[in-house]
């Protein structure tokens, strides 16, 4: 899939768990691995907010294309 989601790096670079930033955005634990393997078909525009809000970030900063072989 050309969109990759880059929440493991972000996740990373400011220190946050998994378990933490699935209790402050109120998700499962499943469903944030699912998007944070990029597994993920879609994204909830509400979830996109909640992780930009919980990690300072732009959605900028977790989505990014690229271009398929």
């Amino acid at each position: 899939m050309p969109i990759q989601l880059n929440l493991d790096q972000v996740m990373a670079d400011r220190g946050i768990t998994l378990t933490e930033l699935a209790a402050r955005v109120d998700l499962t634990l499943a469903n944030l691995s699912i998007l944070k393997t990029n597994k993920a078909k879609a994204v909830r525009f509400s979830t996109l907010e909640a992780l930009c809000r919980e990690l300072k970030c732009q959605p900028g900063d977790l989505l990014e294309f690229v271009k398929e072989k």
